[in-house]
């Protein structure tokens, strides 16, 4: 799909108008919608953008679409990740935009569910109904907007702040049964809501720890981002795994990660070879650890604006920078 970035150009611009309304709406509302703030919402939208990208192209992930093909999936690929995540980025600045300077209130739900419907919509229209990003537009777009709402703040009180907006009723959200409330009413498991509503602890308490304790151990970049993988896979109750395969499936995908860990991460050996051994179980059930993917690139997100970084590199790249090898 070598035109991929280029259709998602088009269709964004096609279905878009929506979303300009709200965000001119908010403009023409707040006087503090300065340039400046313009120039941050842009960049915050070009941030969870970037995360979707190094996440998806992080290699080797077990059971997930890579760099080396398709995972568990028969229904995604590379190109059409890369291509949803391009489709999502003016959504997200979207969502910085009409959240700058803003109170966390029900107006402001509103509106975010109104541009995370239409973000959603149009992945689904340029993936031909295939699901490739929709809970992280849920979790990046709550990032996004915490972020925005005040700036200076710390991870944690970022993540505080999405959780309460999380936890305010979406008036219109339509009356379906989602993968999610499935597993919710079978298994009493809140997935992604529930991570966000509480705050997201395991990025905070997990990933976010995990990827920078590696980086202090100078490990390269690539595997300090599928360490923290490894530790969320580790411990989050993925509804993606649950729906696909049951509490068997989950048990699997967990101690498979924490044996990764134990002895030593993704850099070592060991943890080479059981990583290899976890992604073909997964491979072979068709199940994905699809919730994890998604707070891995909330992990690289949140990293990179309490860092103030401009940019978030990707993890090849940085490793050969580093001087280390950065292929799969």
């Amino acid at each position: 799909m070598g035109t991929s970035f280029d259709v998602a150009n088009d269709l964004s611009r096609m279905d878009l108008s929506r979303t300009d309304l709200l965000r001119g709406d908010s403009d023409r509302k707040d006087t503090r919608h300065s340039s400046r703030a313009a120039d941050r919402s842009r960049l915050l939208g070009a941030l969870a953008f970037q995360a979707l990208i190094a996440e998806v192209e992080l290699t080797p992930k077990p059971g997930l679409v890579d760099r080396r093909g398709s995972g568990a999936h028969h229904d995604l690929s590379l190109d059409l990740m890369r291509l949803s995540a391009t489709i999502l980025k003016p959504y997200f600045v979207a969502m910085s935009s009409t959240s700058v300077g803003r109170d966390v209130d029900s107006s402001l739900r509103q509106e975010l569910a109104a541009i995370g419907r239409d973000a959603e919509a149009m992945m689904c229209k340029a993936t031909h109904g295939s699901n490739t990003h929709k809970g992280a537009i849920w979790s990046l777009g709550l990032l996004v907007s915490a972020t925005s709402c005040s700036e200076g703040q710390t991870a944690t009180e970022i993540a505080a702040l999405a959780g309460a907006i999380a936890r305010l009723s979406d008036r219109a959200q339509p009356e379906l049964i989602t993968h999610g409330d499935a597993v919710r009413n079978r298994y009493g498991i809140s997935g992604a809501r529930g991570e966000a509503s509480d705050g997201f602890p395991h990025v905070i308490d997990g990933g976010l720890p995990t990827l920078r304790k590696r980086r202090e151990a100078k490990c390269s970049e690539r595997i300090c981002r599928l360490d923290a993988l490894m530790c969320l896979m580790a411990e989050v109750n993925d509804s993606c795994v649950l729906y696909r395969g049951g509490r068997e499936a989950l048990s699997l995908v967990k101690s498979g990660a924490q044996a990764v860990l134990r002895v030593g991460g993704s850099g070592s050996a060991h943890g080479k070879k059981l990583m290899r051994d976890l992604d073909r179980q997964l491979i072979a059930r068709h199940i994905s650890p699809g919730g994890s993917a998604d707070l891995l690139a909330a992990t690289i997100f949140l990293d990179a604006v309490e860092r103030q970084q401009s940019e978030i590199g990707k993890d090849y790249d940085l490793s050969k920078r580093e001087g280390r090898d950065g292929a799969a």
